[in-house]
């Protein structure tokens, strides 16, 4: 038989005593083992591993599931915007634990929240309903392509959403390179500017977006080409571009999250330039 310690990691670092209970463990042994801090009651009934994430820890104790953006990062997946407390689904009437120095965000919505952490497919739900469009739609079709969603859960996603934001599943693709991209191709298809995404270009090699068959457009994400030598492989494929009629607008993390307004004008610009010499 496992001891607390083993057998709360075997359940993921979070479980409530009567789970433990009828694996075998003892309420002694229970008692014993948080005596000895191998494991910590977080509240009364609830124990949990010492190495818990947490923000999961703070779920817990406040009475319920880690869900929305810190959920899904914990799932691996893309997300728009950090979370500076932990959203905890609590359902629709459960009780909310007090506790000190709280900054939880409390989510009543339906269903049974449980422990741990939200299904992936109920923080996508969640999320949406808390963040909006945009940042679902990055954390949909990164979840997509992590494989985490099957086609009925695709389906019963668009079911939850509200009418007027079914559309977001219906563009969504499984092949998105970053969750920036996701956000260039809904924002473009919000102004009616259709593109090509991962192109490959004949002497230039696979790029993040074409449009209109001229402009080539290339995100580049937090970590990327920050040296000096992929600056200089960035330069060479701009080059080897322009030999070849195409116009290359680049664009950092920062421009795309913080300048959209300046980025989204560079862009229509850039269309216009190519219809004009078309």
């Amino acid at each position: 038989m496992l001891d607390p310690s083993s057998l709360l990691i075997r359940l993921g670092g979070l479980a409530r005593g009567t789970e433990l209970q009828r694996c075998g463990v003892t309420r002694p042994e229970l008692a014993k083992a948080v005596r000895n801090k191998t494991i910590d009651r977080v509240r009364p009934g609830v124990f949990a591993s010492p190495a818990l994430q947490p923000h999961l820890r703070r779920a817990a104790l406040h009475g319920g599931s880690l869900t929305c953006g810190e959920a899904l990062r914990l799932h691996g997946v893309w997300v728009l915007a950090e979370e500076s407390a932990p959203h905890v689904w609590v359902g629709r009437r459960a009780r909310v634990h007090e506790h000190a120095g709280c900054q939880c965000v409390s989510h009543y919505f339906r269903g049974s929240a449980g422990l741990g952490i939200a299904h992936v497919e109920t923080a996508l739900i969640h999320l949406h309903r808390c963040q909006g469009d945009e940042a679902f739609f990055a954390s949909y079709e990164s979840a997509w392509k992590l494989r985490l969603l099957t086609p009925a859960a695709r389906l019963r996603i668009r079911t939850a959403l509200p009418a007027y934001a079914r559309w977001l599943v219906d563009i969504a693709r499984p092949d998105p390179d970053s969750g920036l991209e996701s956000l260039i191709r809904m924002r473009l298809h919000v102004l009616g500017i259709l593109l090509e995404s991962q192109v490959v270009v004949d002497g230039v090699g696979r790029v993040d977006f074409v449009i209109d068959g001229r402009l080539i457009l290339e995100i580049d994400g937090k970590q990327n080409h920050e040296g000096a030598k992929e600056r200089h492989k960035d330069l060479a494929r701009d080059a080897s571009a322009s030999r070849r009629g195409f116009e290359t607008l680049r664009f950092d993390y920062a421009q795309v999250i913080h300048d959209w307004p300046t980025v989204q004008a560079a862009i229509v610009a850039a269309i216009v330039r190519a219809h004009e010499h078309a």
